[in-house]
């Protein structure tokens, strides 16, 4: 029974159960959203797409390649709203890879691998643009990074969501500082991995980028969602209703503590 349960808590370690959210598309989105008044969740979820692509100014002449693009909604987004024309993908989830190859026949090609293990021979080409909706704070930002220009072009922008810390999260005790550490295990986000502001600024400079643009979305993402969750009348019900419920009180937890910013990065 405990090995049975065990697999199962493994494959839903990064799933989302759209369904239950409200978005049943054969490419369906899988992110915390952008929200604002009124929003359903497929409105929101692309509006937190459509953050990135606005903050590089993605257009149709880029070679863009998608990190961790879940269920697929966003390639669709890029193909038929911004037309463009050259989109590769990186998805960890067998599942998903196969459901896109065959509902998204217009990706030049999609790995199936995690994206931190990228390499000069993972594509034919180096891209113009590399983006990760809701996915990064999952890694070490520099492994992250390292990763990322292995395939990103000269002169080529990156976009994605992370978490930092604030400056007040330093000046927590240890036990306090421990307990938000299980509080993001359970999310399966490293604390260790966590940055202030300033030092994620100074790690992607580092790093070769001559621009970065960091923007805090904590209000729209965190706050949002888990107030989705608690004013819907969704039907959670098993352990894919089960993990929505905790990633809503994370959320609101972290919105509430305002210790653990989510912010969107833009880096050139």
């Amino acid at each position: 029974m405990f090995q049975a349960l065990h697999a199962q808590l493994l494959q839903h370690k990064y799933a989302i159960n759209t369904a239950m959210l409200g978005d049943e598309n054969a490419l369906a989105w899988s992110n915390l959203g952008l929200w604002q008044a009124g929003d359903g969740y497929r409105t929101a979820c692309q509006a937190l797409a459509m953050q990135l692509a606005h903050a590089i100014n993605l257009n149709s002449n880029d070679i863009l390649l998608d990190l961790a693009c879940g269920q697929g909604a966003s390639l669709s987004l890029w193909y038929h709203y911004y037309k463009i024309q050259n989109i590769s993908a990186v998805e960890l989830q067998a599942q998903h890879v196969q459901h896109i190859q065959t509902h998204a026949t217009f990706l030049n090609s999609i790995l199936c691998d995690s994206f931190l293990n990228l390499n000069s021979n993972s594509f034919s080409q180096k891209f113009t643009a590399v983006v990760c909706i809701d996915a990064a704070y999952h890694v070490n930002l520099n492994s992250f990074l390292t990763a990322v220009q292995q395939v990103l072009q000269p002169q080529g922008r990156l976009a994605f969501h992370t978490l930092v810390l604030s400056d007040h999260f330093l000046n927590l005790n240890a036990w306090q500082q421990k307990k938000y550490a299980y509080l993001l295990k359970a999310a399966d986000v490293n604390l260790k991995d966590l940055m202030t502001q300033n030092e994620l600024h100074s790690t992607i400079m580092q790093h070769d980028f001559q621009q970065v643009r960091v923007t805090d979305l904590s209000a729209q993402v965190l706050a949002g969602f888990a107030d989705f969750v608690a004013a819907s009348n969704l039907n959670l019900v098993g352990l894919d209703g089960l993990k929505i419920k905790m990633a809503a009180r994370l959320c609101q937890k972290l919105w509430q503590d305002g210790l653990v910013r989510y912010v969107a990065v833009a880096a050139f």
